[in-house]
């Protein structure tokens, strides 16, 4: 059986730096993490190898959620590494591994990520669409 993992790739309208800024900077994370309509009411992201984070997620009905993480790779501004998990988890959820890749292409930014291994296909699904959306939204924000 093939592991089951996700492979998305986006150009950025943004120099490399300021790309993975907004991977990094608690604040500008928090201005586009999440599917439309979820917000960010809070966050601790000390995006250093080593250190753990989590993040609050309010959709828009319901009661927030978290999910948390420990850094694996921190190499400005190239390359972040880091576990992800949702709490509590789902049955059907198991930890995964977010890898992100920054290549600079004049003014923009290639963007290349890899989660995975996920334990079903659905839940590979529901991160890609959840990575789609806020990849949406932060491109809207750089374009504005």
């Amino acid at each position: 059986m093939s592991e089951i993992t996700l492979q998305l790739e986006r150009v950025l309208p943004a120099r490399r730096a300021d790309a993975f800024a907004r991977f990094t900077d608690p604040e500008r994370l928090a201005q586009w993490w999440g599917p439309e309509g979820f917000t960010i009411p809070t966050l601790d992201f000390p995006a250093r190898a080593g250190e753990n984070y989590r993040i609050e997620m309010q959709p828009p009905e319901g009661d927030s959620f978290w999910l948390r993480g420990e850094f694996r790779e921190v190499d400005p501004p190239a390359k972040l590494a880091f576990t992800f998990v949702w709490e509590p988890a789902d049955p059907d959820d198991v930890e995964t591994l977010v890898e992100l890749s920054f290549e600079e292409r004049g003014d923009s930014t290639d963007v290349a990520l890899r989660q995975g291994p996920f334990k079903t296909e659905e839940r590979r699904e529901l991160h890609r669409g959840g990575w789609t959306e806020s990849f949406d939204k932060l491109e809207r924000l750089l374009q504005a």
